[in-house]
Formats: structure tokens, C-alpha cells, sequence
């Protein structure tokens, strides 16, 4: 599911990634946290394949001040490394750093569909919490998304593993947020969605927000993006409401999605007008969090496959869905 997304991520541990320590001018990552929110308007920023080598400048053209950092995944063992950024957390730390010298912030996202998964390789709560930990201690990020797909998405036990390390890591750094993003009916959530809902709340987690991608939905009806973003996210807000005992607006601010700029691996097609409708939903309900797969898409293609992680496939100037985010603020 969703191959658009992570098809290159062998590549990128075998060097292929464009973001190296060498290519970047770096900030430190010691430094006090700029006051861009990591979470609530910050797209997939993918750091193999086609991604940009000059962030400070992609800031500046286009408005935008945090990224979400794709993506931490597993080793033999349950170690993490990175698919891209030259494949080790120091050089993942270096892009936190870039962002935050030049006035943004970042989430680290980890999973996504290629590769192992620290939660296949690690054998417990305890011991993903200790990979999710050193993440972090690396990054010195204070936000982390899970972007539960493939087995972190389908085992019962591997949620339950997942929900149970959210807790441990947030109890141990109170001021971490933690989002889950996990994929979608145009309903909403279903099957293991529902269930990471019910282990999050059974488990004590206090998970900050609960994501979903409403896009690749193959279900031989769904036509209209931006339309079944909103019943996606609504009907995520109604599961939220009842296992928390949430208001509408509360509820709403403990959700958001992730959706896709242009085509998507079904060939449905997100344009400009349907992302300024759907992020006129999220200002009316106040979500909790937008982002989007992903700015290194944020071009119009010319000659390339529109289904790939270099460009949108749809009619736009450069940096067009993302300059569009920039301007949402909850």
C-alpha cells in the first residue's frame, strides 16, 4: 500500500540520498527549538529521492516552517537508521538542525511502508520504546509521528506494542508530542485504525493526534479527494469523540490527516482547487494537524512520472501545495 511513497527506500540507505551533511549548511541541534509548531502544518519531507538540497531557501519561497522528516525505520535489529540522509540518525540530526537555524522545526516520522519496522524488530514495549527513545535523544526533536503501515498497520500485537512504547516515551519526556497517521476508508478508519483508537486509550498512551491518509483509498467508488477527506477525518473525529469522551472540538484538535498533492497510485487526482478546499475544511474545524505527501512533489511534471516521489502530476508553479499550507494555523 502506498508504493509512491517509500518505493526507493533501498536506494537511499545504499547512498542514493541528495541530503548529506555535505550538501547542507548545518545549524545546531542543541539550540533552543524555533517557535514553528513541528505538528500542525508540516508536510513529508521525504529525504531520499528527488529531495531538496536547499531547505533554508524552500522556507523562504514558500512560507512554510516545519517539516515532517520521512522516515526512521529498522535495521537487522531493532536499531533505527534512516531512509535517506545518508541512512544514520547523526545525519537526520543535521537536517533537524538546518531547519531549525533557519527558523522552523521538524517532526521525525517513523515507518512508512518500505522496509522493517521497529516494531516488527523489536521484541517489546520496552525495547521499542528504547529505539523510539534514541531518536529522539539524537534529534533533540520534540515530535514524533508514527506512520503505521504494512504489519505496524495489520498485527494486533504489533499495535498493542506500538500504543504501550507511545506511553513509556511520553512518560518519559513530558513535553514530547506524539501523532499516529495511519490509512483510511473514506469513513474513516477502519479494521487495524479503529483498533490503534481503542489500544491508545486502553493503554494510556496520550497520543496528541491521531492522523489518517485519506488517499489510494481502491475502492472502486471514491472520486473526489477532497470530499472524502473530510468524511475520513469526520468520521475518525466521531471514533475519537466516543473512546475519549471528547466534544466535537475537542475532538476535532486531537485529529488531522495527511494527504496527497496531485496524483495519487490510483491515478485520482488532488489539484489545487480540491487542497484549498480541504484545507478550508480543517480552518472551519480546527483539526489538529495538516500535512501532506509530500514537498518533494511540489512541482508540475515535465516528462516524469506523475506517480513518483519527484512531482505532482497535476498543473501548479513550484512549492504551490506547500505555500498553501503555510497559510493554515488551525
Amino acid at each position: 500500500m502506498r508504493k509512491l511513497r517509500y518505493v526507493l527506500a533501498s536506494a537511499a540507505l545504499a547512498g542514493a540520498a541528495v541530503l548529506t551533511a555535505q550538501q547542507m549548511t548545518v545549524g545546531s541541534v542543541a539550540q533552543t527549538a524555533a517557535a514553528a509548531d513541528p505538528v500542525l502544518n508540516s508536510p513529508y519531507l521525504y529525504l531520499g529521492d528527488s529531495a531538496p538540497t536547499d531547505i533554508p531557501g524552500l522556507m523562504t519561497a514558500s512560507g512554510i516552517k516545519s517539516f515532517t522528516l520521512a522516515f526512521v525505520i529498522s535495521g537487522a535489529t531493532c536499531a533505527p537508521i534512516v531512509d535517506g540522509a545518508g541512512g544514520t540518525l547523526d545525519g537526520l540530526a543535521k537536517v533537524v538542525g538546518t531547519i531549525r537555524a533557519a527558523g522552523g522545526d521538524a517532526t521525525v516520522s517513523i515507518g512508512g511502508a518500505a522496509g522493517k519496522k521497529l516494531g516488527d524488530t523489536c521484541a517489546d514495549a520496552t525495547a521499542l520504546a528504547g529505539a523510539y527513545q534514541k531518536v529522539i535523544d539524537t534529534t533533540k526533536v520534540t515530535a514524533i509521528d508514527i506512520d503505521a503501515e504494512g504489519t505496524e498497520y495489520k498485527t494486533a500485537a504489533i499495535r498493542d506494542k506500538i500504543t504501550k512504547a507511545l506511553k513509556i516515551v511520553k512518560d518519559k519526556n513530558p513535553g514530547l508530542k506524539t501523532v499516529i497517521t495511519l490509512p483510511t476508508a473514506a469513513s474513516g478508519p477502519i479494521e487495524g485504525g479503529s483498533d490503534y483508537i481503542q489500544k491508545a486509550k486502553a493503554n494510556g498512551s496520550n497520543i496528541d493526534l491521531i492522523t489518517v491518509m485519506p488517499f489510494d483509498f481502491y475502492d472502486g467508488q471514491t472520486s473526489n479527494i477532497a470530499a472524502a477527506t473530510r468524511t475520513a477525518v469526520d468520521g475518525l473525529k466521531n471514533q475519537v469523540k466516543a473512546a475519549f469522551g471528547l466534544t466535537d472540538a475537542e475532538a476535532y484538535k486531537r485529529v488531522g490527516f495527511s494527504g496527497m498533492n496531485g496524483s495519487d497510485d490510483e491515478g485520482k487526482i488532488t489539484d489545487l482547487n480540491g487542497w484549498n478546499q480541504i484545507l478550508a475544511y480543517a480552518k472551519e474545524k480546527h483539526v489538529g494537524r495538516v500535512s501532506f505527501w509530500s514537498v518533494n512533489r511540489d512541482h508540475k511534471c515535465t516528462g516524469q512520472d506523475p506517480t513518483g516521489n519527484s512531482c505532482s502530476g497535476t498543473e501548479q508553479t513550484d512549492w504551490a501545495f506547500t505555500k498553501a499550507l503555510a497559510g493554515f494555523q488551525g
